[in-house]
């Protein structure tokens, strides 16, 4: 099943468009489950058990796996073994290389590990993005959440910033169906003239929660013009709500607040 068509069925199934990232941080995971990849396996297993009902997509991010060693990648593949089948996978992985190294990349995530979207950085060139965009979805990133993307991302460039020029050349290249858009909830300024220049394309929206995104003024920057076509996303603010005993109680909570509230400015846009 095509990404889109997928993460619109699991959407509608959980009244959600909350995506949940998952990323194993060994210094937070709560002790009395022990420690190494077994005790982040443990982890995460409950707390997708505690989240999935709420979520229309989870996003791995491969870095926090791969920090593990050989162990990283059995663990990975078990993560992805306890996602419900409905639920998509965006693998977190910022790939982009030139071209067969892309296509490695894109066969890695697309044939291997089975994702149904994957983050990719689009610097090398749009032949870089392709592969992800014909053995998947892409999501390219255009305007990321954290404070350091003024560095190069608003570089000037014929009197308009560079990510712009980015979304407009990815736009044009790739189909709506293959081809999304990294947009920070922590920009929605930018967001919003992103929307602008991308009026077909799904943003995923990192930096809800933990790194200051507020729901509301993001998606109220991002939405298309049906009140949908973004699909916001938290980590750290759901996974580690709580480093006690109750860690998937506090998950439960903290993603159904996220979804009521994404709920909630959905309906202020409709009405």
């Amino acid at each position: 099943m095509r990404f889109l068509s997928k993460l619109a069925d699991a959407s509608r199934a959980r009244d959600s468009i909350v995506c949940v990232g998952l990323d194993p941080e060994p210094d937070r995971i709560p002790s009395h489950l022990g420690s190494g990849a077994q005790a982040a396996g443990r982890f995460l297993r409950r707390i997708i058990e505690a989240t999935s009902d709420h979520v229309a997509a989870f996003k791995p991010n491969l870095a926090f796996f791969e920090q593990y060693g050989q162990s990283g990648v059995d663990l990975l593949a078990l993560t992805l073994q306890e996602i419900p089948k409905g639920v998509p996978v965006i693998l977190d992985a910022k790939r982009g290389d030139v071209p067969n190294t892309s296509a490695a990349y894109a066969r890695a995530l697309f044939e291997r590990f089975r994702a149904d979207a994957a983050t990719v950085a689009p610097y090398v060139g749009l032949d870089s993005v392709a592969p992800f965009c014909e053995l998947g979805y892409a999501f390219v990133l255009a305007r990321t959440s954290n404070p350091g993307a003024r560095d190069l991302q608003d570089l000037p460039v014929d009197g308009r910033p560079l990510y712009e020029h980015v979304v407009e050349r990815v736009t044009a290249r790739f189909p709506a169906e293959t081809c999304g858009l990294v947009v920070g909830a922590t920009y929605p300024a930018e967001a919003r003239r992103l929307r602008a220049l991308a009026p077909d394309r799904l943003f995923l929206l990192p930096g809800v929660g933990a790194q200051g995104g507020a729901m509301d003024e993001a998606l109220a920057a991002a939405m298309d013009e049906r009140g949908g076509g973004v699909l916001p996303s938290a980590s750290r603010s759901v996974v580690y709500a709580s480093d006690g005993r109750d860690f998937e109680a506090a998950a439960a909570r903290a993603v159904r607040e996220l979804k009521e509230g994404a709920n909630a400015a959905r309906a202020a846009r409709a009405g």
